[in-house]
């Protein structure tokens, strides 16, 4: 069963998902186009800064209720988490994104015979990490592991988008990987333990550059 839950993971954090995540940037693009990422270091900083500051205030805590509530067939529940996470995303563009995502994810899930998904893949406002977590019920991965995992899929994401746009080379993505980990593990354990009043991330100058690249001249990425 561990094994089995493990490939699971493998298959829905997997680059190759079909779902058109190498089209986003997450303001990585205006980032780069204002100098505030400009190398290995930068980047390494950019990265790291969004899961530290972000992510473990907002997507796990989030992700760790829509997992629980999935789990509980609290549909309800899950309806609530799923609007708050969306409203949290502060520009245009980060809405677009994660309901680009969310229902490409929900469109596939139906395919590999993931129940109640046709509602999901027609819904507006709806998340990526909403799917996520509800794959992650139907094929019994562990919470912990589908909160890493959530997590991991964004990191190769802005990784592949820095490596773009830098440019980076193969080896300072890798190093980037490499000394995001901790961050990572230190995020799901922050994430875990807040409580609902204390849920939301404030990253100001992340939605300023994202509502740039809204009117950016020349882009290579839709976020």
């Amino acid at each position: 069963m561990l094994h089995g839950s493990l490939l699971r993971l493998m298959h829905l954090v997997s680059p190759a998902l079909p779902i058109g995540a190498y089209a986003f940037s997450q303001a990585m693009e205006s980032a780069v186009a204002h100098g505030h990422v400009c190398d290995e270091s930068t980047a390494g900083d950019w990265v790291r800064g969004v899961i530290s500051h972000g992510s473990a205030y907002l997507d796990v805590p989030v992700a760790l209720r829509l997992y629980n509530a999935w789990q509980a067939d609290d549909l309800d529940a899950v309806a609530y988490w799923n609007s708050y996470l969306f409203a949290s995303r502060e520009s245009a563009e980060l809405q677009m994104e994660d309901q680009h995502l969310g229902r490409a994810l929900a469109r596939l899930l139906e395919t590999l015979g993931v129940q109640g998904m046709n509602e999901w893949r027609r819904r507006d406002g709806v998340c990526f990490a909403t799917l996520f977590t509800a794959a992650a019920n139907t094929w019994h991965i562990p919470v912990e592991a589908t909160l890493h995992g959530l997590l991991w899929t964004w990191l190769e994401n802005q990784v592949a988008a820095a490596t773009r746009l830098v440019p980076l080379g193969q080896s300072s993505a890798q190093r980037i990987i490499a000394t995001s980990i901790e961050h990572i593990e230190l995020a799901v354990t922050i994430g875990a333990e807040l409580i609902d009043d204390d849920i939301g991330a404030a990253l100001p100058a992340w939605v300023a550059l994202s509502v740039r690249h809204e009117e950016q001249y020349s882009r290579l990425f839709q976020s």
